[in-house]
């Protein structure tokens, strides 16, 4: 459930769990208004492209879900809902997959929207340069269009994991008349996108700002009800928080203002805080090793890191509490699935991590330094220097120099994933609602993509992690397959190439004005269309 939460300062320290809960953006005796502009702030940074088939980052995405709609959406408590399909349906004995699309949608230079355009997504992009698909689609024998609006997944086995996927910001579907025959990745219109949605791409002034402007052709007659979102690139989270106060800001996703500033806000009485809306997101702070080169080839180094971090403390000093401790790359929060008995766990323990420090072949020296290693920090803002610098004091006690490495998101995934040139890197995995999406990417030896953000970094292959993984693509019941990902938990967390630090709490800041804001699951990708500005 997606609720603005409005609390007091002394609230808001006492913790999340404690707010008051206020209806939501929309009283029921309001009517929209139509027109205005919406002015959102690019966070985390500012996009490199506007397409989330191409890149999937938060900022991308943030902008992408307003351009393009998704073959389905989320309501609350991720109920499936339509969107570009209008409906579907499983065959019995659930090998086939057939959804109906909406007729008369068209692409923003007047195209048509047609099954050819799913067909040619799957084929040439979902397949070839996501970094989740290939475990999405694992039970997927071909994608046949008997029909322009006619899209049939024929599957080997049952696949509990597919319909949920096809949203926007997940799975974005292109325009196959503007891509097809070109470098996808290079293809210009990555950063001036054509979509089906509610906002059409009018202008990008790189370093300042992101407008879109109304769909006037939109499928959804009367939407959307704003003339324009235009999207400020604001890189420092205090200039971010004035620019919410003084109301030049309006909108922002994935915790737009530092955490020293939330209590603030809540007291804000022109603003709401909201920390629903990313239940289908399940964001998690994590480490990575690097386990094709010393000293983290070693499990037993690996191990002493995970022995040597006092989460608990970590959250305190780095999220004010609102992070839950890591227990699993399952999140606690994933229910269906998350593994609570006999799951290999790492307690804050100095002694312990030494010991295994030890046992690895890596005594302190004179000066009391075991190895130097360098930490890469995912650029995202503030927050994650501040997981990288707690990080480094806390290996410091144990004997491990630590070196934080800065530079641009560009540069983070140039060294990570093409050149792998990297020893420990902490970083973001969202969950995507089903650990097939969330977790095969980062553990499944297949998922070792050169160039593919979010892929496998770590160079982690393990053949019997591998059969479990492809054993739950393959498991004939949803019963069956969340049982193999349970045992998935318990093997990755035995090998540990990478593990959950925090389960991250994010929050929407929101003027009070806005009104009209989905409360789905993934509402903090929300396209937008039903919002309005109050006077």
């Amino acid at each position: 459930m997606s609720t603005i939460l409005n609390i007091n300062r002394r609230t808001f320290l006492a913790g999340v769990a404690a707010v008051t809960l206020v209806p939501g953006y929309t009283r029921a005796d309001e009517s929209p208004v139509k027109g205005g502009t919406l002015v959102a702030v690019s966070h985390p940074g500012e996009p490199n492209v506007l397409t989330a088939a191409i890149v999937q980052t938060g900022q991308v995405q943030s902008v992408s879900s307003k351009i393009f709609d998704g073959l389905i959406r989320y309501g609350e408590n991720f109920a499936i809902e339509p969107e570009l399909a209008q409906s579907w349906e499983t065959s019995e004995d659930g090998k086939a997959l057939t959804l109906h699309l909406r007729p008369g949608v068209r692409w923003h230079d007047g195209e048509t929207f047609t099954s050819a355009d799913v067909k040619y997504t799957f084929d040439e992009v979902w397949m070839k340069i996501h970094p989740r698909a290939r475990a999405t689609f694992a039970s997927v024998e071909t994608v046949e269009v008997p029909d322009p609006l006619t899209v049939v997944f024929r599957l080997r086995n049952p696949s509990g994991v597919i319909l949920g996927a096809l949203n926007s910001v997940e799975l974005t579907v292109l325009p196959k008349h503007l891509y097809e025959g070109t470098d996808v990745l290079k293809n210009p219109y990555n950063s001036a996108p054509v979509g089906t949605g509610p906002f059409r791409f009018k202008e990008w002034a790189r370093g300042d700002k992101i407008v879109l402007e109304r769909n006037p052709d939109y499928w959804d007659t009367g939407k959307p009800h704003l003339d324009r979102i235009v999207y400020r690139v604001i890189p420092d989270a205090t200039s971010r928080f004035a620019a919410f106060q003084a109301g030049d800001v309006e909108f922002g996703t994935l915790s737009p203002i530092s955490i020293n500033d939330l209590a603030a806000a809540t007291d804000n009485s022109k603003l709401h805080v909201e920390f629903g809306g990313y239940e289908w997101l399940a964001s998690a702070v994590v480490a990575e090793f690097n386990v094709r080169r010393p000293p983290f080839n070693d499990v037993r180094v690996r191990r002493a890191v995970a022995h040597a971090v006092d989460l608990n403390a970590m959250s305190k000093v780095t999220t004010r509490g609102t992070g839950r401790p890591g227990t699993s790359p399952v999140l606690s929060t994933q229910t269906n699935f998350y593994e609570d008995h006999g799951l290999p766990s790492y307690p804050f323990d100095r002694a312990k991590a030494e010991q295994l420090l030890d046992e690895a072949g890596l005594p302190a020296g004179s000066d009391g330094v075991r190895f130097s290693i360098t930490l890469d920090w995912l650029p995202f803002g503030e927050n994650f220097l501040r997981y990288g610098e707690f990080i480094r004091q806390s290996l410091k006690r144990v004997g491990i120099d630590v070196t934080l490495r800065n530079q641009d998101l560009a540069q983070f995934f140039r060294r990570v994933y093409s050149l792998n040139d990297f020893d420990f890197l902490v970083s973001h995995r969202a969950g995507f609602g089903d650990p097939q999406i969330g977790i095969d990417r980062v553990f499944w030896s297949k998922a070792i993509l050169k160039d593919v953000p979010w892929s496998n970094a770590s160079g982690y292959s393990n053949t019997k992690m591998d059969g479990l993984i492809e054993a739950a693509h393959a498991a004939p019941t949803e019963s069956e397959r969340v049982a193999i990902y349970k045992r998935v938990q318990i093997q990755a967390q035995t090998d540990l190439p990478h593990f959950t630090l925090l389960e991250n709490k994010q929050y929407t800041v929101a003027s009070a004005r806005l009104r009209g804001v989905s409360r789905g699951s993934n509402s903090a990708y929300d396209s937008l269309k039903n919002a309005w500005l109050s006077s």
